[in-house]
Order: structure tokens, then C-alpha cells, then sequence
């Protein structure tokens, strides 16, 4: 049976959800035995070797000469954006205990990217998007929210690297979205993750972090990386090639699902209820995004 470009791209979808999911697991428990110089510097190490062999493969290096002068300085525009964006999400998987809190609070991105397409890219959005932003946004609050009066310690710690990190990945979404068809995902892929590790080693060498890890972390990284860098990168910028933006987000909602499992399975620890409203209001945040996306895509045709 063959199968269609959209059943394609719903399908790698769904590869880089599962996949994702489970870099926050690995990461949290590498995080807790190493640096996160230390940790970029494998992580992203092994990753660009999974995508390096991948390339060959599909013998992807010829694209490069391919490509414009405009499209290498928009992926050295992206690689310098990846490093930040980033960084703040490990710093807040490192910060917060839970990592389904890190994922739960992530779902301001699509907010994020909708808001953003409509700055950037003039893009016209509907009661649904607007309503769907809101409760993305109020998710996140309520997840974050600790009670205090003062605004320094308002929020739990690292949801301010959660803040961070999603506003600039929405900014490479968005870029990302506008170039998918000028710059292959490959190789996006490729800069991506290679500035990230020459960043990471830059990090290590400053930092005079040892280069020696413990051998659990080591294969928490090792299985992390072919999940991460590699995989969830690779299948979701695949997809894009093969379905618009907001079906991607209406399966990219339920990450924090598969999360929430994850982390309960692998450190027996499970959020508390408020939280878990909180996650709740922010999918159905995403997937009020999504629909409403859909049905301004049904109009438009």
C-alpha cells in the first residue's frame, strides 16, 4: 500500500513527539550525574554522528553546494538561535525536578508562534487561535504559579528558562517554516546541531569541566542522542515538508502526555494536581490552536 504525503508527515509526526518525550527522561537523568557543558558536549557529540552517518546515507552532501549565500547566513541565524533556545531548555530540565513540568510549561510555544506569525509574517488568526493562545498561556501560569506576592518568586524556578527557551525556538519555527523548502531538513539538522557542539565544547574548555562522566550518564547521553539530536530533529522537519504547522502542533499537544508517564515509570515521580490542571488547560490550549489554524487553511481554499 502506498502511502500518501500527509499520511507521511502524520506519521513522523508522531516519531518526533514519542521521540522528544523521551529526551526529556534521558536528559533529567544524565543531568542529575553531570555538567551541562559536560552533558552538551556528548549529547550533541553523538548526535552529529548519527546525523553525519544518516547524510551519507542518503547522500546528502551534494545539497550544500546548492544552496545560496542567503540561506548559510540564515542557518548561521538559526544555529546561533538553537544555542540559545537550547540551552535554556536543558538549563530547565537541570532546574526542575519533574520534567513533565518542563514539558507542560513548553506548550506556550505554539501560543507563541502563532503570535509571532502574525508580527513577522502577517498571518490573519480567528476566535479559536485567540482563544486557544489564552489558555496555552493561563496553562503555563497555573503550572508555574507558586502563590507568592513578591513577582521575584512568584513562579517556580526555571519556568523563566521555559519562558526563554520558547520565545526564541518560536522564532526559529517560524524562520524555519519560511525556509523548509530552500534548505533541506538535513541540513538544517547538520548546522543545527553542529553549533550546538562546538558551543557545548567551547563551554567545557572555559568551564574546565572534566571530560570523564559517570558510565550511567554516559548511556543516558548515548540513547538520549539518537532520540534528540537526531531523531526528533530529522522527523520533525520532515514532517513540515509534508503537513502544515498546525496538524504537527495538534500532535505535538499530547508530548507532555508521554511525558507524564515517562517520568513517573522512570523516577517514580508524578506532578502534583494543580500541575496536572495546568498541563491539561495547555493542550487543549494547542489543540484550540490547531483547529483554529485548520479552519482559516479550509477558508482560505
Amino acid at each position: 500500500m502506498k502511502i500518501t504525503p500527509i499520511v507521511k508527515g502524520y506519521i513522523l509526526a508522531i516519531i518526533a513527539v514519542l521521540a522528544v518525550s523521551n529526551v526529556y527522561i534521558f536528559s533529567k537523568a544524565a543531568l542529575t550525574e553531570v555538567s551541562l557543558p559536560q552533558f552538551g558536549s556528548y549529547w550533541f557529540a553523538f548526535g552529529l554522528l548519527w546525523i553525519l552517518l544518516y547524510a551519507s546515507y542518503k547522500k546528502s552532501f551534494k545539497v550544500f553546494k546548492t544552496l545560496s549565500k542567503k540561506n548559510y547566513l540564515t542557518l548561521i541565524f538559526l544555529g546561533l538561535f538553537a544555542v540559545l533556545s537550547t540551552y535554556f531548555f536543558f538549563k530547565a530540565i537541570f532546574t526542575i525536578s519533574n520534567p513533565s513540568i518542563v514539558s507542560f510549561i513548553g506548550n506556550i510555544s505554539p501560543a507563541l508562534v502563532i503570535t509571532l506569525s502574525v508580527l513577522l509574517l502577517k498571518e490573519k488568526f480567528n476566535k479559536l487561535e485567540i482563544l486557544g493562545v489564552l489558555l496555552a498561556l493561563s496553562g503555563a501560569f497555573i503550572i508555574s504559579y507558586k502563590g507568592n506576592q513578591n513577582f521575584g518568586e512568584m513562579f517556580i524556578n526555571g519556568a523563566q528558562y521555559v519562558l526563554y527557551g520558547s520565545i526564541i525556538s518560536s522564532i526559529n519555527m517560524v524562520i524555519i517554516k519560511k525556509n523548509i523548502k530552500n534548505i533541506p531538513p538535513i541540513i538544517l539538522t547538520i548546522s543545527r546541531t553542529s553549533f550546538l557542539l562546538v558551543f557545548s565544547l567551547i563551554a567545557l574548555i572555559f568551564s574546565k569541566e572534566a571530560l570523564v562522566i559517570p558510565t550511567t550518564a554516559f548511556k543516558n547521553i548515548f540513547i538520549g542522542s539518537i532520540l534528540g539530536p537526531f531523531l526528533t530533529v530529522i522527523a520533525g522537519y520532515l514532517a513540515l515538508q509534508y503537513i502544515p504547522l498546525s496538524r504537527k502542533a495538534i500532535i505535538g499537544s499530547t508530548k507532555g502526555l508521554f511525558v507524564l508517564v515517562g517520568s513517573y515509570m522512570y523516577f517514580g515521580n508524578f506532578p502534583n494536581s494543580t500541575a496536572i490542571l495546568g498541563g491539561i488547560v495547555s493542550i487543549i490550549g494547542v489543540l484550540l490552536i490547531a483547529f483554529g489554524k485548520m479552519k482559516l487553511q479550509k477558508k482560505k481554499k
